[in-house]
């Protein structure tokens, strides 16, 4: 008999794996697999296992929450978009669109402190909102597939910030690659309690996105509305539920959590407008995310902060000879033992099954 296995179970499988084929790696290469542990476990904590006498430094930890903090929000969005039946595979566009609203509103907008950095989150999630729109109109009324219509409009948004940047913001003119800098009302805040992390008040916006996120989701009747369309588009159209607007309305939530997340890296991380040469691909990212998490609100949450310890990781992987490509192996493994989650439901039956068989024997003998 089959066994139904949870997706928390299969995803925790699936870390464990990943972490097994890092170490493989590791070994392979002729490099200690432990430093692995170690490096993750400075990031985690701030203490060094291979160095007690450092003691603790929360630096580590708060670029883990640092790095954690807009992939949770790209990962809320995928999420957000499967959940109601469509492929959100447009977060790099809108993360950027979010990141030019950001911007501009930064610079051209002269509002006192706290209001304007607020004004600023909110320029990114509505820009991120629009960008989105036309996917979700194209698919809703047109039934163009989504994910088309999505990557056309990463490289739109790329190529459309640059030449809006350069067009209509001040430039830095030491550099001429990205603007003058933000002014002082703006700052996000500084919570690095002393140290040099860049960690900031972005990280309340994270918060309520998954607190967004799960009451809609679970608790409204439009939550409900939305997954319905996602589950069973024709039953949903035939119970009443307007489809089109929800396919829409479901795309421009998702856009609007990647554009907040765009507003708050270029704000909290950089300081400046930005001239994108290439995709930040946190968007990207948002996609793993929401696949180990099972694209529910806590599930999307940890696996966010999973994937940002890997990545907060890779400066502690080069200090002890561990290639920094090492974090992206694991992270991938990750991806693909979730992937393939029934192959492993196969395995965790054939395990169950042949500890059975052996009870079973042990009670007859």
């Amino acid at each position: 008999m089959t066994r139904r296995y949870s997706k928390l179970t299969i995803s925790l499988i699936a870390v464990v794996l990943g972490i097994l084929v890092g170490c493989l790696i590791l070994v392979i290469t002729g490099r200690n697999p432990v430093n692995i542990f170690i490096a993750l476990i400075r990031s985690l904590t701030g203490f060094s296992v291979n160095n007690p006498a450092r003691g603790i430094n929360i630096m580590y930890p708060l670029n883990w929450l640092l790095s954690s903090v807009p992939i949770i929000l790209t990962g809320l969005s995928v999420a957000f978009a499967y959940r109601t039946g469509m492929f959100n595979i447009g977060g790099e566009g809108q993360f950027i669109a979010g990141s030019l609203a950001c911007a501009t509103v930064a610079l051209l907008v002269d509002l006192p402190p706290v209001i304007h950095p607020i004004a600023c989150i909110l320029a990114g999630g509505i820009a991120g909102a629009l960008w989105a729109f036309l996917p979700g109109f194209l698919k809703a009324f047109r039934n163009i597939n989504e994910v088309v219509i999505c990557v056309m409009m990463n490289y739109i948004a790329l190529y459309f910030n640059d030449w809006f940047v350069r067009s209509f913001l001040p430039i830095d003119k030491l550099t001429l690659a990205r603007t003058v800098a933000f002014p002082e009302t703006v700052s996000l805040g500084d919570l690095s309690f002393g140290t040099a992390s860049q960690f900031n008040y972005g990280v309340i916006f994270a918060i309520l996105g998954v607190i967004i996120f799960w009451f809609i989701m679970e608790k409204t009747t439009f939550g409900y509305s939305l997954r319905a369309t996602g589950f069973n588009s024709e039953g949903s159209r035939y119970a009443g539920m307007k489809n089109r607007r929800n396919t829409v309305l479901s795309m421009m939530i998702a856009g609007a959590f990647t554009g907040v997340a765009g507003a708050i890296v270029i704000i909290g991380s950089y300081g400046y407008g930005r001239i994108f040469t290439a995709f930040d691909n946190y968007g990207f990212d948002g996609i793993s995310v929401a696949l180990v998490g099972g694209s529910s609100a806590g599930g999307v949450l940890a696996a966010g902060l999973l994937f940002g310890l890997m990545n907060a990781s890779e400066t502690q992987f080069q200090i002890l000879g561990i290639p920094s490509e090492v974090s992206d192996n694991i992270q991938a493994a990750i991806v693909f033992f979730v992937a393939i989650q029934y192959g492993i439901k196969i395995v965790l039956d054939l395990i169950g099954k042949h500890r059975m068989n052996k009870k079973v024997k042990e009670e007859v003998a």
